[in-house]
């Protein structure tokens, strides 16, 4: 019977704990509130490094594989006027 008045203890303290966190919030000044909210809300909007990067490499290798088809298109024609069988 110990362990359940033991248990019942750390959760009455845990309630307390939170509802004296709770008032504190209260406590503060909407402007306060107002702006960890818009603190908040820009840091999940934000672009991040990772998302420039991946943009940044899909146009690299956009422009990598246009330099390529090119590139293999204007090397791979043969000149018709040149003859190789003259020596």
């Amino acid at each position: 019977m110990g362990r359940k008045d033991a248990s019942y203890y750390k959760t009455s303290c845990l309630h307390q704990y939170r509802k004296q966190i709770g008032k504190q919030d209260y406590k503060k000044t909407k402007p306060i509130l107002r702006a960890t909210k818009l603190k908040a809300e820009a840091k999940k909007t934000a672009i991040g490094i990772k998302e420039v990067g991946l943009v940044l490499a899909a146009i690299l290798a956009l422009l990598l594989a246009f330099y390529a088809f090119f590139y293999l298109r204007l090397t791979t024609d043969v000149d018709p006027d040149l003859d190789q069988d003259e020596d």
